[in-house]
């Protein structure tokens, strides 16, 4: 995007006076293609209504039905839709001149866009462990803490955290004294949608924990170790990121390069664990790594629905799948090889279910158009292990 008229914008605004529409941004807290959406869109003097879907998922739907998308940020001059962060960026001098005028000189129609109800009582439920009555509103306090930190530790672009310096935060201390809690939780009384919400939460407040306490693992073997070993206790059991993810979520499955399963038979944890393995909860658990699908927060309600839409989203991304027609190739994510037998164990069954599970869109065409040709070659994507630390 050519930034360098963004002065002369914001120059344009101090001098025309009374702007009359807005910039609105549907965002994610800690999600950095957001947050570097929403410093870019600040050098232009506009206003910018900021709406949090995490914290208005009633939302997601409409936003959806208008843009076609199920990806964060979606943003919008008036009634314009943009599209993401990279579309942002992209934008041609003339265009973003032409869209900057159209914020200032004319009002956005209240109605054209969904908008959360105003939010002077409304209320995150909860602050504390002592008025959360369980282990889905615990998971979801301290999941909150730590997205805030999260956010608030980004570097401008959106691009790094700085984990020396989140280590320092009084907040962060209240969240590991919170964190201490967890051994109270009942956990044989959470239900199947309760146990997807907490231990997807746990998981990725844990990973972002660790990477605070130990530093981010930078190779194969200190990958191995921090996986294996930084954990919480829970319910009077010790679980491990690996346990969390292999041992609950995928129903006891072997993780990568694992021998054994992760619960022997007489393991008491092993009654906590899945019946069978979630596929979905691959594109919603974040190991910190840059390949990994965006942090987000999941609740009880509507799991099902919100880890569809994590899919959709992840799949959207060509970080999660590219279909090349022409070469009738399908090139994905590593995940799904490391987890293939998630997904039906075949190159058939996984492409079928990818293209189950992807929203509508020419992607999802594309991929249509290339099964039906019935000559297909899986290949997969490099996964990118760098981490978000600027330290």
């Amino acid at each position: 995007m050519a930034w360098g008229m963004v002065s002369d914008a914001r120059k344009m605004g101090e001098s025309e006076g009374r702007v009359l529409g807005r910039v609105t941004v549907y965002s994610v807290l800690g999600c950095p293609h957001c947050v570097q959406a929403k410093t870019s869109l600040g050098r232009l003097g506009l206003p910018v209504c900021d709406v949090d879907m995490g914290k208005h998922p009633e939302l997601r739907d409409s936003v959806k039905e208008l843009t076609g998308r199920s990806t964060v940020p979606q943003i919008f001059f008036n009634s314009v839709h943009i599209g993401g962060n990279d579309d942002l960026q992209e934008l041609l001098p003339e265009e973003l001149e032409r869209l900057v005028r159209l914020v200032r000189e004319e009002p956005v129609l209240s109605e054209a866009l969904p908008l959360p109800l105003a939010e002077e009582n409304q209320s995150d439920g909860p602050d504390t462990a002592e008025e959360a009555d369980g282990a889905a509103e615990l998971s979801a306090i301290l999941r909150n803490m730590i997205l805030k930190l999260f956010s608030e530790y980004l570097s401008s672009d959106g691009k790094c955290v700085d984990y020396k310096a989140m280590s320092l935060s009084p907040v962060f201390e209240r969240y590991c004294e919170l964190a201490v809690q967890l051994q109270r939780v009942e956990l044989l009384s959470l239900t199947r949608e309760e146990k997807l919400a907490f231990f997807i939460n746990i998981y990725n407040a844990l990973v972002i924990h660790g990477n605070v306490r130990m530093g981010a693992p930078t190779n194969t073997w200190q990958r191995y170790k921090f996986f294996n070993y930084v954990s919480y206790l829970i319910g009077g059991e010790v679980f491990t990121l690996q346990d969390i993810e292999n041992g609950v979520l995928r129903g006891n499955r072997k993780g990568v390069a694992q021998l054994l399963k992760p619960f022997s038979k007489t393991d008491p944890r092993l009654q906590v664990a899945l019946p069978d393995a979630e596929p979905l909860i691959h594109f919603a658990l974040n190991c910190g790594a840059m390949g990994c699908p965006p942090i987000k927060t999941y609740t009880p309600q509507d799991i099902d629905s919100q880890l569809r839409t994590a899919a959709e989203s992840f799949l959207e991304n060509d970080d999660g799948c590219v279909v090349d027609s022409e070469k009738g190739e399908v090139r994905l994510s590593q995940i799904f090889k490391w987890y293939k037998a998630d997904f039906g164990g075949t190159d058939e069954k996984l492409l079928n279910w990818i293209l189950e599970h992807m929203g509508d869109s020419p992607k999802r065409s594309s991929l249509q158009s290339v099964l039906s040709s019935g000559k297909i070659k899986v290949s997969y994507l490099p996964y990118d292990w760098s981490t978000n630390s600027s330290h």
